[in-house]
């Protein structure tokens, strides 16, 4: 998938992933997307919840190499 912006949060734990996450969404223009690599666990759920309370929409997610990975369209 095309992304505008990678973030790697390999190594943080919950919240920093979504906090950090947060910060790098908050230079991105509407409809740019964002893909985002975590290893904690956590990160799956959290994710979807900041997604749908955030507006930002969660465009995929996936598992690579032990990785999580998300795609992030910015509202």
């Amino acid at each position: 998938m095309k992304f505008d912006k990678e973030f790697d949060a390999s190594g943080l734990s919950c919240p920093l992933p979504i906090v950090k996450t947060k910060k790098s969404l908050a230079d991105m223009a509407s409809g740019q997307v964002l893909r985002v690599v975590a290893t904690d666990p956590g990160s799956v759920c959290d994710m979807q919840a900041f997604a749908e309370q955030t507006g930002n929409t969660l465009l995929e997610q996936s598992t690579e190499n032990s990785k999580y990975v998300f795609f992030l369209k910015k509202a």
